[in-house]
């Protein structure tokens, strides 16, 4: 009995870094792994292909890859399903509990852009930045908002419905959106809302009243930096 207590002891997750009982540490040993967080953040608007999730993260390799997505799966956090006709392909989703750690990610990067060292600047994934706009929306100012909003950012196409200072994000288009946003990457969009950049200056094409955008805009806005 012994014996078989300490093999399942040993391929568990919990306590193969930290041999902590605390759940934050469970939480490191689930998701710490380098690229383990980042892969969930790709997967938060729904499944994706093994290509899809390289794309959005080109410093990640396929065996890392790979690796990770067994890790991830193994421990609950994903599942794999297939994609139907008419392109059937092996898909990677997160599983309902994968998606619960959407608020985990969302403090954690508040927290963090709060940092003097925070460079907006970096690469931004699709995926990445309407989760930003998710993370850094002013609730309290946004209850008297209503709007659709589309994003189209390069190939990607995402739907925001904000409505009573809440915007879930949804991966397609729309019919007849109140906003639309285009542009051929992550990058500008985040200089336009967070860095006040015009839009023509950096390639983003915006249609919609031009009034009704503004506002829109003015609701997402990058934590103060923290002081030493």
């Amino acid at each position: 009995m012994k014996l078989q207590k300490d093999t399942k002891l040993a391929e568990s997750p919990h306590g193969r870094w930290y041999a902590d009982a605390c759940g934050t540490a469970f939480g490191l040993e689930l998701l710490g792994e380098r690229w383990s967080m980042l892969i969930v953040r790709e997967l938060m608007f729904g499944p994706r292909r093994f290509s899809d999730i390289r794309t959005s993260l080109p410093g990640l390799s396929a065996k890392v890859l790979t690796e990770r997505l067994a890790g991830l799966e193994g421990h609950g956090v994903i599942v794999r399903s297939i994609a139907p006709d008419p392109a059937p392909a092996q898909l990677y989703g997160l599983t309902n509990w994968g998606y619960a750690a959407e608020p985990i990610m969302s403090e954690l990067g508040r927290w963090a852009a709060a940092s003097p060292l925070h460079d907006p600047t970096l690469p931004l994934s699709p995926v990445s930045f309407m989760l930003s706009l998710r993370t850094m929306l002013k609730t309290g100012a946004a209850r008297g908002v209503t709007t659709v909003a589309q994003f189209s950012i390069g190939t990607a196409q995402f739907t925001a419905r904000l409505e009573n200072g809440a915007m879930p994000v949804t991966r397609g288009e729309t019919d007849a959106p109140n906003l639309h946003f285009t542009a051929p990457a992550a990058p500008p969009l985040a200089a336009v809302f967070y860095g006040n950049v015009a839009p023509e200056t950096v390639g983003v094409v915006i249609t919609g009243d031009a009034g009704l955008c503004q506002r829109f805009v003015d609701l997402f806005e990058l934590p103060t930096q923290c002081t030493t």
